[in-house]
């Protein structure tokens, strides 16, 4: 397995943000499997010509997101991060369940914003 990355450096989105979501992607979908060894970041940055301050973020927002753990001085690997990401969600789910009931929304309505959100996250 190898890590596949692309940077387009004329998309709005900052090139953090695109690799921090070509990561996840693939290491949630299990093209990158558990225990996987990443690239350092001064690697990374040099091939991919991003600045090392810029993969040190993508990789320091990984870790947070549960999704990459760093093991010291012997690198950086793909965490079995399903587990994590479900437990975050869930816990965002429950949060705004209890945040919506408390004002005063039926489930009707708490369903149609949830609903209008994913949309707009994830399109039609």
């Amino acid at each position: 397995m190898t890590l596949k990355i692309s940077i387009d450096a004329g998309s709005p989105t900052a090139p953090y943000e695109q690799l921090r979501a070509q990561i996840s992607d693939q290491a949630r979908s299990g093209r990158l499997p558990v225990g996987h060894k990443l690239p350092t970041v001064r690697g990374l940055a040099e091939e991919l010509g991003l600045a090392a301050n810029t993969v040190a973020k993508a990789y320091r927002v990984l870790e947070s997101d549960g999704v990459i753990e760093t093991r010291g001085r012997a690198g950086t690997f793909v965490a079995a991060a399903g587990d994590a990401a479900a437990r975050r969600a869930a816990t965002a789910a429950a949060a705004y369940a209890a945040e919506a009931h408390r004002l005063g929304l039926d489930r009707a309505d708490a369903e149609a914003a949830v609903a209008d959100a994913l949309r707009a996250v994830y399109g039609a």
